[in-house]
């Protein structure tokens, strides 16, 4: 099990900045995040959901509804990127992944706003998973993406991402990158809230 302190989310939040240096905060999805999350997928264009999920579907059913509001559950962990617009917190990125604890990797997937797109958000948010993949303990970090998301692929390969084919379906390619960060020099949040829930004093 993760060594976050699941009760207290908010203290695993890092702000970001966007190309243009707008404040870029992503924190882990809360209950309260319900209606504004299955509004931010209904926003995606058709392209953009089916990229998301390699298949056709107009927001979330409500079994993977649920799963996206489990933070810590069977390892696995959804973010959201958020920015202020018009004076409210909205929803312009979204990020979920998986800790295989059995062989140190985190499998990830994530998605930025079709108006948002271009803006660094991704690249962003990209390098942010890589850390807190660090934080966890993983060694390696992967995605799956269709062929046919030449954005996705783009962002990958600038982010030193290797590609390999996929095991299960032609359709689909996966990249993997070696987690070489040292924990010393990992600056986000999760990484320093996780380890201190692991020192003595923390814990006592």
């Amino acid at each position: 099990m993760s060594l976050l302190r699941l009760e207290d989310l908010k203290q695993y939040s890092d702000t970001l900045r966007t190309r243009q240096g707008e404040a870029l905060n992503v924190r882990f999805i809360e209950p309260r995040d319900t209606d504004e999350l299955q509004h931010y997928f209904r926003s995606l264009s058709t392209r953009s959901r089916y990229n998301r999920f390699f298949g056709a579907i107009s927001e979330l059913p409500n079994g993977l509804l649920h799963d996206f509001l489990q933070v810590g559950e069977r390892e696995r962990f959804t973010v959201v990127a958020t920015m202020m617009v018009d004076g409210f917190e909205t929803i312009v990125a979204e990020a979920r992944y998986a800790l295989h604890e059995e062989s140190a990797t985190l499998e990830f997937g994530l998605s930025v706003g079709d108006r948002w797109q271009g803006r660094g958000i991704a690249t962003a948010l990209l390098g942010n998973l890589v850390c807190r993949a660090a934080a966890l303990g993983a060694e390696h970090m992967f995605g799956d993406t269709l062929r046919a998301n030449e954005i996705m692929i783009s962002l990958a390969r600038k982010s030193g991402f290797a590609f390999v084919n996929h095991p299960d379906d032609w359709k689909l390619v996966r990249f993997d990158k070696e987690i070489t960060v040292a924990p010393k020099d990992i600056p986000c949040a999760s990484w320093r809230l996780s380890r201190q829930a692991d020192s003595p004093s923390a814990s006592a």
